[in-house]
């Protein structure tokens, strides 16, 4: 999935854009609080997809003698930030001014031209609904590639299983964006049918709870990377597999992996091997395991494998 990342933060980044100043628009000439939480929503998404393409870059810095790994884990970081920005930014005062609104009944707001509003509305879901669909297409492909059918199952577990927090990032964004847009439109079209506008104002809390409920999610799946989390169930057992095959390995007493970033992970591993092998031919296992390895799992770094023969077998 090399380069699907980039791909679906370009396509979250110009299409927030245009909609967060189409929303602003109709927020001053509406004034729909709805829509102003709408607003901030959009502009906070547009600088977290800066923030996600500053993690990639800085991601790919060589490795040196004081971070002697490399750097992957920054994207890690920096969709960690992106996660505290959509709940501090977007949720905190999308909730805070729905309830200044509702504490405050006695100036109640109007909601003016509600066709502009529906009208930005259903083009920014529009652009949302094409970002969401550019990062479900990589979920797809990658299903694909392992030979499984796409049914929601697979969609979920793939989701479950991603180690690429950009494409998670995309994902989890543009998928509360949605729902912000229909709670939006529904608290104008209450509001506007009723002539009260405190739907308007329910519905800018109820973004504000969504965006922090998805910000909760996103952080706490980042916090799990940065900390280091393992391959997939699928890749771990692929390699089981694989060197349970190896006639001279009699078996696998431990297997730990750690992700630094989604195409860069540590392999550690201590096999048990048959009796009788000596120092020469002991290295030619481990080879051939980190050989096999390799094959199984292509974009893991060779240097980053760590096989260790069982201390029982040396005499």
């Amino acid at each position: 999935m090399k380069g699907s990342s980039k791909k679906a933060i370009y396509a979250a980044l110009f299409g927030n854009l245009a909609i967060a100043i189409s929303k602003l628009i109709a927020t001053i000439f509406t004034g729909s609080t709805a829509m102003l939480a709408e607003t901030f929503h959009s502009f906070s998404d547009t600088s977290n997809q800066l923030l996600l393409l500053l993690g990639i870059k800085t991601s790919k810095k060589a490795a040196s003698e004081r971070h002697p790994f490399g750097y992957g884990k920054d994207r890690f970081f920096w969709s960690f930030i992106v996660a505290t920005m959509l709940f501090g930014i977007s949720g905190i005062l999308s909730f805070q001014h729905g309830i200044g609104d509702l504490l405050n009944l006695q100036v109640k707001h109007t909601i003016e031209n509600v066709n502009l509003s529906y009208l930005i509305l259903l083009i920014s879901a529009c652009f949302e609904g094409y970002a969401l669909s550019i990062a479900f297409k990589f979920f797809k492909e990658a299903i694909k590639r392992q030979h499984k059918k796409i049914t929601l199952g697979n969609l979920f577990r793939e989701f479950q299983e991603s180690k690429d927090p950009a494409l998670i990032t995309v994902m989890v964004e543009d998928s509360a964006a949605l729902l912000g847009i229909f709670i939006a439109g529904i608290g104008i079209f209450i509001s506007d049918l009723t002539k009260d506008s405190i739907y308007d104002s329910i519905a800018s809390l109820a973004i504000g709870c969504v965006l922090m409920g998805f910000a909760f999610f996103l952080a706490k799946e980042n916090r799990a990377l940065l900390i280091g989390e393992a391959i997939s169930k699928s890749e771990y057992n692929k390699i089981i597999k694989v060197v349970k095959k190896i006639p001279e390995v009699k078996r696998i007493v431990s297997l730990r992996t750690m992700h630094f970033s989604p195409e860069d992970v540590l392999i550690a591993m201590e096999v048990s091997v048959i009796d009788g092998l000596d120092t020469d031919e002991i290295g030619t296992v481990i080879d051939n395991i980190e050989a096999h390895i390799k094959k199984t799992i292509p974009y893991v770094n060779l240097s980053k494998i760590y096989i260790e023969i069982e201390r029982d077998n040396f005499r």
